[in-house]
C-alpha cells in the first residue's frame, strides 16, 4: 500500500456574502475533489488544540500524525532545522519577517511578496547594521527569515504577535511587550533606517511594489524541537515536498527526506505540476509523501478570493488528478487544509476543516465534495486531529 498526504494550506475559511455565502472550498470548481469524495470518507478534523495557537506548524504537526500538545515547542526552531542552522542551549530563535508598515499601519506581513533573491540581499544589509557575536539574521524563502540571539534567553517570554493577525491595523497595538521586549522593539526600530534608502526597495518601489519598511520579530523560542522519527512510529518511509522552510522543519525533524524540486515556491507562482510529477515519482520509492502546497494560505492573507479559489483549483488539476489516475499499485490518499485562513479575517483561525480520505478500502459516506458544509453534514469529526494518520494507514 501506498500513501499520500495533500495538505491544502489554509484552503478552508468562512462564508462570503459577496459571492452568495459560499466559502472558496465552494466556489472553486474541483472535479477530481468532487469524484474522490464521491468515493470516500469526507468529516471534519481539529488539527489546533484549544489550547495553542491557530499555526501552521501545530496544524501540520497533527496532519504528519504527532500530538502538538506533546511535541511542538515553538515554530522558530522547527525552521532554523529547515535552514541547518546551528541551535545550542541558551540561545533563542525569533522568526523575522520583513513586512511593510505605512503611516503606523502593517500594509503587508510579506513585504508584498518581496522574492527571495531581494529578500537575501536585505538580510546582508540588515546583519551588517545589526548583527555582531550575539546577534545574527539568516535569511530563509521569500519575506521569512529567522533570527538567533544569544545572551538573550529571557526575550523568549515576550508577548508577540504575528504579523498576519494584523493586516490594515496599527502596529503600536501589536509590538512586542513583556519581559525581553525592549531588545526586541530596538531591532525592529534600528531595522528601519537600514531598510529605508536601500536599493532594493527603490528599485521595488520604481516598479510598483511595496518596499520592505522594518522587520517584525514574533514566534520566538529556546527549545531545541524534538520527536520521534516517522518510521519508528509509524513503521512507513516518508518524503515530504513544500515550498516553506516550516514543512521542510517539520519533515527533519520527524526524518523524512526532503524532495528538492525546482519551480516549488511558496507563492502564487508554484509549479504544481512539478510538484505534482516529483511526489508521484518519489511514492515509487517511499511509503508515503506527503505534499504541501502554501498558495491557498497566502491568497488568504492578502484577502484575495480569486488567487484563493484559483489556486484550490490548480490544485485539483494538477495533483488530485494525477492521484485519480495512479494505477501502480494501491493507494490511499488524506486531502486536507491544516487551518481556516478566512478572506474576511486574512489571518489563521482553530475552527476544525474539511478532509477527505479515498482509496482501497475506504468506504464512501455519502459527500459530494469536499467542502466545509458537506464536511459537517456527515457528522464525523477526529479530535485530536493527530489521530487521522491512524486513520489514513488503517490503524
Amino acid at each position: 500500500m501506498k500513501y499520500c498526504v495533500l495538505i491544502m494550506d489554509g484552503a478552508a475559511g468562512l462564508p462570503l456574502p459577496e459571492h452568495g455565502g459560499k466559502t472558496s472550498l465552494e466556489l472553486a470548481c474541483t472535479p477530481n475533489l468532487d469524484a474522490m469524495a464521491k468515493q470516500g470518507q469526507v468529516g471534519m478534523v481539529k488539527t489546533v488544540p484549544s489550547n495553542l495557537e491557530p499555526d501552521s506548524a501545530v496544524a501540520c504537526m497533527s496532519l504528519f500524525g504527532y500530538d502538538p500538545e506533546k511535541y511542538y515547542r515553538g515554530r522558530a526552531p522547527i525552521e532554523a532545522m529547515s535552514l541547518g542552522i546551528p541551535f545550542s542551549p541558551g540561545e533563542v530563535l525569533f522568526r523575522c519577517n520583513l513586512v511593510t508598515i505605512e503611516d503606523n499601519i502593517m500594509v503587508s506581513h510579506s513585504a508584498g511578496s518581496i522574492t527571495t533573491g531581494e529578500a537575501h540581499q536585505l538580510v546582508e544589509a540588515l546583519n551588517r547594521a545589526l548583527g555582531n557575536d550575539n546577534i545574527k539574521i539568516f535569511p530563509g524563502t521569500g519575506y521569512r527569515s529567522i533570527l538567533k540571539m544569544k545572551n538573550a534567553r529571557g526575550t523568549a517570554r515576550a508577548v508577540c504577535t504575528p504579523p498576519h493577525d494584523i493586516p490594515g491595523k496599527p502596529v503600536l497595538d501589536y509590538l512586542p511587550r513583556g519581559e525581553g521586549s525592549e531588545l526586541l522593539l530596538d531591532l525592529m526600530t534600528r531595522s528601519q533606517a537600514v531598510l529605508k534608502d536601500h536599493p532594493v526597495n527603490q528599485t521595488r518601489a520604481a516598479r510598483g511594489d511595496l518596499p520592505a519598511t522594518s522587520i517584525w520579530l514574533f514566534w520566538g523560542s529556546g527549545h531545541t524541537p524534538h520527536t520521534p522519527s516517522f518510521r519508528d512510529t509509524y513503521k512507513l518511509r516518508a518524503a515530504v515536498t513544500s515550498g516553506v522552510n516550516l514543512l521542510n522543519g517539520l519533515g527533519k525533524m520527524t526524518g523524512m527526506d526532503l524532495l528538492e524540486t525546482p519551480g516549488v515556491t511558496d507563492g502564487l507562482d508554484n509549479d504544481y505540476d512539478a510538484q505534482a510529477k516529483a511526489a508521484l515519482d518519489a511514492l515509487k520509492n517511499y511509503d508515503i509523501v506527503i505534499v504541501h502546497i502554501e498558495t491557498p494560505d497566502e491568497a488568504g492573507h492578502i484577502g484575495s478570493v480569486k488567487e484563493k479559489v484559483e489556486a484550490i483549483e490548480k490544485i485539483d488539476a494538477a495533483v488530485v488528478g494525477r492521484l485519480l489516475k495512479w494505477g501502480d499499485e494501491a493507494l490511499r490518499v488524506l486531502v486536507s487544509p491544516d487551518h481556516p485562513t478566512p478572506i474576511p479575517l486574512r489571518t489563521h483561525t482553530s475552527d476544525p476543516v474539511p478532509f477527505l480520505l479515498w482509496g482501497k478500502g475506504i468506504k464512501p459516506n455519502g459527500a459530494q465534495r469536499l467542502t466545509e458544509s458537506e464536511a459537517k453534514k456527515t457528522l464525523v469529526l477526529i479530535n485530536p486531529g493527530y489521530r487521522i494518520m491512524r486513520r489514513l494507514i488503517g490503524e
